[in-house]
């Protein structure tokens, strides 16, 4: 079993050499949607609940929670729900999911939550995810081509990410995948990171890649892919390749387990989760402007 948890801090040093997007003409591959199928297109007219599951995340590892918030369920937690379709002229409908977070700020009792006398931890956010803790797995691939698209908040304490884990990792949880698509966090607009972690022994192993972007993250819409195939997996932002800073060519990652995955014939679902780091100092005083916050998804697709 792994002595490290489930969902791993960004660090600054990681940041501080970030790989820069567009390294070039001659070494970006070809649009990764090109030849391929659009095979789920969830534009977020509603939150079809069929589909998504709130709350915490689908595991039997942990009590499925990370950070400094509880993720509520579909109803909501404390009085607050942070789950909602709104209009946005910048999406490609009209229409835009929005996850917020908001500070409690008082005694909680979400169920199986470790922060809730914690005045540090008092705050309610959201996870949507295609699984269940039970197992059952409402929408997975195997390979593919997973993006976002994605505004997120410019905050001190805020972790946004898209991220998959594999279908096995709920109810066998020794061993998992995790392929973090985009993580950020709220004080740095312009990095982000991209991540494969094949947590558990035997052949415990992470990838990682800082990214510099040539936006503010915080103050527009951006597409973080990840191609995934039978035997590695490749991050994108605006559809083009992230660059490995150390070789100067399009980031690849083998996936360790992959003779794995073939032979339980498993897949990966999607997250979206809107978390609150535990690793930075907390700002003192909280201010006011800061006690409630929110990140919005265009849509979610995936190509095959």
């Amino acid at each position: 079993m792994s002595k490290l948890p489930r969902r791993t801090f960004v660090k600054a040093s990681v940041l501080a050499g970030a790989g820069v997007m567009l390294g070039g003409r001659a070494l970006a591959a070809s649009d990764p949607t090109s030849g391929r199928r659009l095979i789920f297109d969830e534009q977020f007219r509603t939150i079809d609940w069929t589909i998504w599951e709130a709350g915490r995340k689908a595991t039997t590892f942990d009590p499925g929670f990370y950070g400094n918030s509880a993720f509520a369920r579909s109803t909501g937690e404390e009085g607050f729900n942070p789950y909602a379709i709104v209009d946005d002229d910048a999406t490609a409908n009209g229409k835009a999911l929005q996850i917020s977070a908001k500070y409690i700020g008082r005694q909680m009792s979400v169920p199986h939550y470790y922060g809730n006398g914690d005045p540090q931890k008092q705050w309610i956010s959201g996870n949507l995810q295609t699984a269940r803790g039970d197992g059952t797995i409402l929408k997975g691939w195997r390979t593919g081509y997973f993006e976002t698209r994605m505004i997120f908040p410019k905050h001190p304490l805020t972790w946004p990410a898209f991220w998959l884990m594999n279908g096995r990792s709920i109810l066998f949880p020794k061993t998992s995948i995790e392929i973090d698509v985009v993580e950020q966090k709220g004080f740095e607009p312009t990095n982000y990171g991209a991540y494969l972690h094949e947590w558990g022994q035997p052949g415990e192993r992470h990838a990682e890649v800082g990214v510099r972007t040539p936006v503010d993250m915080t103050t527009q819409y951006c597409r973080y892919g990840m191609l995934v195939t039978e035997s590695e997996c490749r991050p994108y932002f605006e559809r083009e390749p992230v660059i490995d800073p150390a070789s100067g060519r399009p980031t690849v990652w083998p996936i360790g387990r992959a003779a794995e995955i073939k032979a339980n014939n498993d897949l990966f679902w999607p997250l979206v989760t809107l978390a609150l780091r535990a690793d930075v100092p907390y700002p003192d005083p909280l201010l006011p402007e800061h006690k409630e916050t929110s990140m919005r998804v265009d849509y979610v697709k995936v190509y095959a």
